[in-house]
């Protein structure tokens, strides 16, 4: 037994030292890489699923899947003309994407991007009429940015407040309200706002090409798209990188220990709230003063429900919205070349998106089920 005090004693100093199986930068980047990529390849494989259940669809009605992703290509991607096209129509998507992203890091579902979408291109649209002719546009088109985003900011904020306040579960108010503010907007472009001069369609007065927002030079694509992408950037940033965002994740994770903390859980829930909606009223701004020159009913396109599954696709993550709203932009700027060759209706590409949404909910099932996706640290550690 006093043997083994002296060989104790006689241990390296060296080796006493020695921190106990401290583990390398590489394996820890490895381990984080292999736990994280489920959340790539569970909505990847839900995109697959999807694609192999509409090639069902396209047979089973007597049609070429092949032929359909060919036009597909062609008409979103295949040529310069095609691509920005595709481009121009994502910008919508992404906007009403970051509208849905926004509150979901907060662990709210809000889904009225649509509503505030309408009312804010109505609302720009309705500020300029009067000013046109009147008001020089550098003035004009600032108002016209203001008065949308304010007003779709006001319109999502109030689902906020009655979560909060009321607790009315936001997914379902935001939803009405979407078609409350559809019908705000029709009652009054086709009541005391309607331009008489337009009797095929009823409309607002055009505000004229003065007051339209240009293009990025050397492309036909309006300025909404790089608006978009740089408003995701700034809201990854503020929602990983601030202290308001570190506050709005501790909320979405657990509402009573937030709470418990003293954080201003109802301010976040409505600042959220506003943030998206006025996210959705920017893309009405820019479909009135870039795309149609005036609101009526052609506002109301969907885009805010598709910003729903471009969301729920990029995992909430203002970044990886931007490359799945450009997909989605293809498959809505390809549907009328589907039309014409495939003699299907333009609606088809509706049939695709709503399959994506059903497989990738019901792949949410998947997260965690895979002893792939959760490593041991001690073998990844070696």
């Amino acid at each position: 037994m006093s043997s083994s005090a002296p060989m104790a004693s006689e241990m390296p100093a060296a080796a006493a030292a020695k921190p106990p199986s401290a583990p390398a930068a590489g394996s820890d980047f490895a381990l984080r890489l292999r736990a994280n990529s489920e959340y790539v390849a569970i909505p990847a494989f839900a995109l697959l699923m999807a694609a192999l259940l509409f090639a069902v669809f396209l047979a089973a009605i007597g049609k070429s899947p092949v032929d359909f992703v060919d036009y597909v290509w062609r008409g979103g991607f295949g040529t310069a003309f095609s691509f920005q096209n595709t481009l121009q129509r994502s910008s919508p998507l992404i906007l009403t994407a970051l509208a849905v992203a926004i509150p979901a890091r907060i662990g709210l579902i809000m889904i009225g991007a649509e509503g505030a979408l309408v009312l804010g291109g109505f609302a720009a649209a309705a500020i300029a009429v009067p000013m046109v002719g009147v008001v020089p546009p550098i003035v004009t088109m600032p108002v016209m940015v203001l008065a949308g985003v304010a007003v779709g900011a006001v319109w999502v904020g109030i689902a906020g407040y009655l979560r909060y306040a009321r607790g009315v579960n936001e997914t379902i108010s935001s939803l009405l309200l979407t078609y409350i503010g559809i019908a705000i907007m029709n009652f009054f472009v086709e009541g005391v706002l309607r331009d008489a001069s337009n009797p095929n369609k009823p409309s607002t007065k055009p505000i004229g090409d003065a007051y339209m927002v240009g293009k990025i030079p050397g492309t036909d694509v309006h300025w909404g798209f790089a608006v978009g992408v740089l408003l995701s950037i700034a809201l990854y940033v503020l929602m990983t990188r601030t202290t308001f965002g570190f506050a709005a994740r501790v909320t979405g994770g657990n509402f009573r220990a937030a709470l418990a903390q003293g954080l201003p859980v109802g301010k976040l829930i409505v600042a959220c709230a506003m943030i998206a909606g006025g996210c959705a009223g920017l893309a009405g701004y820019f479909e009135v003063a870039a795309i149609q020159g005036r609101a009526n009913a052609s506002l109301a396109a969907g885009y805010g429900f598709t910003g729903i599954l471009v969301s729920f696709l990029a995992r909430h993550n203002p970044l990886v919205i931007v490359p799945i709203a450009i997909l989605f932009g293809g498959l809505v700027a390809s549907g009328g070349l589907i039309q014409r060759r495939m003699e299907l209706p333009d609606a088809t590409v509706l049939v695709l998106q709503g399959l994506i949404f059903v497989v990738l909910l019901a792949s949410e099932t998947l997260y965690g089920r895979f002893a792939f996706f959760k490593p041991i640290k001690g073998r990844d550690r070696t």
